[in-house]
């Protein structure tokens, strides 16, 4: 390489600030970049036309659920997401919230659903198709018979309606689909056991909901599960699930004995059949369920945690379980201290 191709391109002195002033402004290209990486959602944008397209300009939870076989706790999430950098703002009526394009954005919405969208559509005409489900079908099928049998109060086609929404729901993050069909069984058995719950001839039943369903809220129904056993029936879901359980919350649930956990999705139906609902670190995805209580642990995520901070993270979540259980079953009797997040993650590491 010559000494003239190391030189830069200009050596005028008015070129590099004439450049500058043609380029945005950096405070606002992170503003419009977090705005674009909200709208990179397929299911977003779909939110997006279909609000822009309601007579009112507005539309309600309720109505955008519609639109997929998501829950509604999922949908919610995602419009906070496009209300959080600005795209729609919100409004709470009775137990519902009604959301509407904010009327800065309204033109550059419009701009982005009838004419980027068309264009990009042109473009990938030619473009392979995505296949549903099909080599899984008969196993679905086989599924829905054996739990139609198990729960013979729920309609047929709804028994298969859920087995169906349980394995799409899965299948959307899992990374490996060998073991899909019996998660799917797991799922779709708890869901349908939420839907005929009956609360005077049943324990108590707690919710945990965090983002990824992969730590905390794992955690929080393991502490349950070992100090509550069949007293206390215990869920725990995701706003957002993640593909596995993280791994370094592994070791503790070894050491609780926990029942094989899987990230699952939030449900509808998970709510409804709760006496209590405990948040941590998802806001408001949870629908207000009359007869239901909610709390809100703030609590840190373990998905980055050293084993240091793993192990406080679980001694906090240890604090809120037992005071928890002492309102639901006051004559629990539950030992001072319990299995640390550092001594089971000594273990598991001996074991290897």
């Amino acid at each position: 390489m010559t000494t003239s191709e190391l030189q830069p391109l200009s050596t005028d002195p008015d070129c590099a600030p004439a450049l500058e002033a043609r380029a945005i402004d950096r405070s606002v290209a992170d503003q419009v970049g977090a705005a674009l990486k909200a709208l990179s959602d397929p299911l977003r944008l779909r939110m997006l036309s279909f609000i822009s397209a309601a007579p009112a300009g507005q539309a309600c939870v309720c109505d955008l659920t519609a639109l997929t076989d998501l829950s509604q706790p999922t949908v919610s999430h995602h419009l906070k997401v496009l209300r959080e950098v600005g795209v729609l703002t919100s409004e709470r009526r009775g137990t519902w919230v009604w959301y509407s394009i904010t009327p800065g954005y309204r033109s550059a919405v419009t701009a982005l659903l009838d004419s980027f969208a068309p264009t990009a559509l042109a473009a990938t005409t030619d473009a392979p198709h995505m296949t549903g489900l099909s080599d899984v079908d008969i196993a679905l099928e086989r599924l829905a018979e054996a739990l139609s049998g198990r729960f013979a109060e729920v309609d047929d086609s709804l028994v298969r309606a859920i087995v169906r929404e349980s394995y799409t729901g899965l299948a959307r993050t899992a990374t490996i689909s060998a073991h899909l069909v019996p998660l799917t069984e797991r799922f779709a058995r708890q869901r349908l056991s939420d839907l005929t719950r009956d609360r005077a001839a049943t324990p108590p039943q707690v919710l945990f909901v965090c983002v990824a369903n992969a730590g905390r809220s794992q955690l929080a129904a393991a502490l349950v599960h070992h100090y509550a056993g069949d007293r206390v029936t215990v869920r725990s879901a995701g706003s957002t699930p993640a593909s596995e359980i993280h791994t370094g919350v592994r070791g503790a649930l070894t050491a609780l004995a926990a029942p094989p956990a899987f990230p699952k999705p939030l449900t509808d139906d998970a709510v409804r059949a709760a006496d209590v609902v405990v948040t941590m670190g998802c806001g408001d995805v949870c629908p207000v369920i009359p007869g239901v209580s909610y709390e809100d642990w703030q609590v840190g995520d373990p998905a980055l945690a050293s084993p240091e901070g793993v192990a406080a993270i679980q001694a906090e979540i240890d604090r809120h379980v037992r005071e928890l259980l002492a309102d639901l079953v006051p004559d629990l009797q539950i030992p001072d201290g319990g299995p640390s997040a550092s001594e089971s993650t000594h273990r598991e590491e001996n074991n290897r």
